[in-house]
Parts: structure tokens; C-alpha cells; sequence
């Protein structure tokens, strides 16, 4: 298994810790990595996505509640809830990483990790939030331009 599937299957793994336990991120992730040993590499991505995650979880929650149309977050799916946060956190957070991957991990790890219809339902919010957030940022810098002239 590629190291950045493996950093996002883990991360997933601590994302639903916290939700079920209830504990803190930092709480969370120092218990789990004290039980799973992995590489240096996975390690650090995985921890970089779930402390991405949690620390702007209200924003990620605000544009994934914009976009998942008739679904509150509170009533999705736990695994699925947290794949759409961590995926929304990788294409709002992370420039490097190209969105068609962010959102492919996504739905692989769904269909993996969730109900068999959970890689559509990723995959449509994921994008929806991909193209209607690019097209704003896209506005955004025009703007400046557009009022220079």
C-alpha cells in the first residue's frame, strides 16, 4: 500500500477515535500512535491531516453542510462524516496535493471503509465543494484586477 493511502486510512482511523471517544485530537492521536507503529513518513501525514482537520473543523463542517444538500452532518455516517472532512481539508489546505487525487483517495477509502454507496455520495459532495470553492478563489483574485483598471 502507497504511504499517503496508508497516512489517510490511519488518519481516518483517529478522526473516528475522536468522535467516539470524545477525547482531544492531541489525546487521541498520542494513544493511538503509542498502538500503531508505522513509518516516519505515514506518520507525519497522517498526523498533519487529522490536526488540519480538527483545527478547522468549523469551516470544513460549515462548506461540507453547504454543499451536502438535504444532510446534516451531525446524522451522517461517522466514517463518512470524517472522509468528507479530512477530503475537504486536503482540497481546501493542501495546494500540493491535486484535487482529482484528494478526491479519489476519498472515495476509495469510502468504499473501503463504508456502505458501498458512500463512494458516490464522497465523491459528489467532494466535488461539488472542489469546483464551487475553486471558482470562488478564482472571483477572489480577479477581483483585485478587475478594480485596477
Amino acid at each position: 500500500m502507497r504511504r499517503r493511502r496508508r497516512a489517510r486510512e490511519l488518519a481516518l482511523k483517529i478522526l473516528y477515535q475522536i468522535n467516539i471517544t470524545g477525547e482531544g485530537y492531541k489525546e487521541s492521536m498520542a494513544t493511538f500512535w503509542k498502538s500503531h507503529k508505522t513509518s516516519q513518513p505515514v506518520k507525519e501525514f497522517a498526523t498533519l491531516l487529522v490536526t488540519g482537520t480538527m483545527e478547522n473543523i468549523a469551516k470544513i463542517d460549515e462548506i461540507i453542510s453547504k454543499y451536502a444538500m438535504n444532510w446534516q452532518i451531525k446524522r451522517m455516517a461517522v466514517v463518512d462524516r470524517n472522509i468528507l472532512r479530512m477530503g475537504t481539508y486536503e482540497l481546501l489546505y493542501l495546494p500540493d496535493i491535486p484535487p482529482k487525487v484528494s478526491i479519489n483517495e476519498a472515495v476509495d477509502i469510502a468504499k473501503k471503509y463504508s456502505d458501498p454507496k458512500s463512494g458516490k455520495f464522497v465523491n459528489g459532495i467532494l466535488d461539488k465543494i472542489h469546483q464551487m470553492e475553486l471558482a470562488k478563489r478564482v472571483e477572489s483574485q480577479m477581483k483585485p484586477r478587475l478594480t485596477e483598471r
